[in-house]
Formats: C-alpha cells, sequence, structure tokens
C-alpha cells in the first residue's frame, strides 16, 4: 500500500453514493456532478474499481455504474488496494548495511533479522491494513444517514432520478424552476 492519493477519497465518495442510489446505475458524469469534482478524474477511477469487482458497468445510454455487491461486503481495504495497488507502505532500504565505519562488508549482526525500522513498519502497516479491512461501506453509510437530515437524501434521490430520466431517448431534459 502507497501513500493513500485522493483519488481512493474520490473513490469512496462515489462508492457512497451508488451505495445511497437503490440500485440505480450511476455514471462516471453523474458521480462526478453530484460531487463536483473532476468528471475526467472520476473515469480513471471507476475502472479500477470495476477490474477490482467492486462495480460493475452497464452501457448504453441508462448506463452506469453500480456496486457489485451489498456495501456490508466492500471493506476500505479493498477500495485502497483496487485503487493504490498492494504495494508495502515503506519500501526499506537497507540503509544499515551502508554505514561509513564497516570496512567493505557489513559485519553480520548489523544485517541479521528484519531491520528494527522496517518492523516498526512493517506493524503499523498490518495494523492500518486490519483497521480498513474492518471498516466497510455499509459502516460510513450508516454514519452518514444518522447525521444526514431526510430531506438531503429526497433532493438526492429527486436530482439523481431526473439525471437517469433525462437520458430516455425522446425525453427533453427537465428545466430547473426559478427560485422565488
Amino acid at each position: 500500500m502507497a501513500h493513500i492519493t485522493t483519488s481512493v477519497e474520490y473513490a469512496i465518495h462515489c462508492l457512497l453514493w451508488l451505495v445511497g442510489s437503490d440500485g440505480t446505475a450511476l455514471s462516471s458524469r453523474d458521480l462526478a456532478e453530484l460531487q463536483g469534482i473532476s468528471p475526467s478524474f472520476v473515469a480513471k477511477i471507476l475502472p479500477k474499481l470495476e477490474k477490482a469487482g467492486i462495480v460493475v458497468a452497464n452501457e448504453g445510454v441508462r448506463g452506469g455504474y453500480r456496486l457489485s455487491r451489498p456495501p456490508e461486503q466492500i471493506s476500505f481495504l479493498q477500495i485502497v488496494d483496487a485503487i493504490e495497488g498492494e504495494k508495502p507502505l515503506f519500501d526499506c532500504q537497507e540503509i544499515r548495511s551502508r554505514c561509513a565505519v564497516f570496512d567493505e562488508e557489513p559485519p553480520a549482526w548489523s544485517v541479521a533479522g528484519v531491520c528494527g525500522i522496517h518492523a516498526v513498519m512493517l506493524k503499523a502497516e498490518q495494523a492500518m491494513r486490519a483497521e480498513l479491512a474492518a471498516n466497510t461501506l455499509a459502516d460510513v453509510a450508516r454514519t452518514f444517514e444518522r447525521k444526514a437530515p431526510t430531506e438531503f437524501f429526497v433532493q438526492v434521490h429527486d436530482w439523481v432520478r431526473d439525471r437517469v430520466d433525462s437520458r430516455r431517448p425522446g425525453r427533453p431534459p427537465k428545466v430547473p424552476k426559478p427560485s422565488s
């Protein structure tokens, strides 16, 4: 696991919107516009999630992405690994073997076993991976559902429905009502 980038954050936010979409497929553009983020950036993230089996894509005018399984079965670790790959958090360079006071070869005692620094980093990575594996999309979605007012979910549902309806052949896009 490399440094966790903004791609992971965007991916998790996209997936949380899919949790709340009630199985309605959302395009990468829908997901980007819903969140006010770059559509081209989101379009690069979703294929990685699809390749990892986290989402499925439907083609066509009404196509888009859906979760491939219930959110209780999608861990943060799976998402991080899908986006970042399964790279180690720390890449030990074995600096301990390069000490200037060693002649040509470092003595056996200095390089025996796992480097002490590397050992700490391995433990930290294991703890982080365990925590990421213990948390699912459903956990975070439940927290959000308790926090947001019901009206917010109605507004999102209406927004998604309008987007999907506007993609139906022969149907004009909905014109927003003027605000009073």
